[in-house]
């Protein structure tokens, strides 16, 4: 299978997972690599109009294929596509920023925490995005790429310095990261911010924190290492060939495609 047909392919996702086409992506990949960048800054340029449109996938598959491909080069531009104020982003790419968004960042970092540490403090940005860049740096750390005590010391910026004292769901999900970091340094920090209703309960309670630390940090540290939500991505295929838009009687993903929708056309990649 040539280029231009893995990446026609790829373009949209017409529920069932193209398995050949990701298989031939991967053998090929000096190859396919400046095309899968070149989506990536095409979703950049457009993303109103891929967010508006369910069943354009491409740029889904560059994401996870650039990740496993380890590309530095991939790194800017996902930045900036996931830098995008409001939530077009989301709307853009489902559940990623929820689900993978850390993994693949931290993926194509090349250990280089800089860019998710701009993505995190960047106060447009939406609020889960800037969540899975504080996400990432715990990868670099399970990588061994940063050290557990330089991330503390990071969100612990967040919780004095980084966040208005007004609630977010930011804040919630800063204590559920921490405290898989292992939260003894933020302990104070995280109580008072429950003691000022910063957190909510119904996200993590602080029983919850305490109950961690109650582990010790080796079982937490332990633990965390075996985590796959903090592993970087290593096959694109066992990524994704499970989602509910690929199973044949279970389309109700908001990434399928739509009955009668027409695809507004290949961006001039090939």
């Amino acid at each position: 299978m040539d280029i231009p047909e893995i990446l026609k392919q790829l373009e949209v996702n017409e529920g069932k997972f193209p398995r050949e086409a990701v298989t031939e992506a991967i053998e090929q990949r000096e190859a396919i690599t400046p095309e899968l960048l070149r989506i990536l800054e095409y979703a950049c340029d457009n993303i109103e109009e891929i967010a508006e449109h369910d069943d354009y996938f491409a740029h889904i598959y560059a994401m996870y294929l650039l990740a496993q491909f380890r590309e530095v080069r991939a790194y800017p531009l996902l930045t900036r596509f996931f830098a995008i104020p409001g939530d077009r982003a989301s709307d853009a790419t489902g559940d990623v920023v929820t689900s993978d968004l850390c993994r693949i960042l931290a993926s194509v970092s090349g250990g280089d925490s800089r860019l998710m540490m701009e993505l995190a403090e960047n106060e447009s940005a939406d609020d889960y995005v800037r969540s899975a860049a504080l996400q990432g740096l715990i990868c670099l750390v399970v990588s061994g790429d940063k050290t557990r005590e330089d991330v503390i010391s990071y969100y612990q910026s967040f919780f004095r310095e980084q966040l208005p004292r007004k609630y977010t769901v930011l804040w919630d999900l800063l204590a559920l990261s921490s405290t898989d970091l292992y939260p003894e340094e933020l302990y104070e920090d995280i109580k008072q911010a429950y003691e000022e209703g910063l957190i909510e309960s119904f996200f993590i309670g602080l029983e919850d924190v305490e109950a961690t630390l109650n582990q010790g940090k080796e079982r937490v540290l332990e633990d965390l290492r075996n985590n796959k939500q903090y592993s970087l991505i290593t096959d694109t295929i066992s990524e994704l060939e499970w989602w509910a838009c690929f199973q044949p009687k279970d389309r109700s993903s908001r990434m399928t495609p739509p009955t009668g929708c027409e695809f507004f056309g290949w961006p001039n990649l090939l």
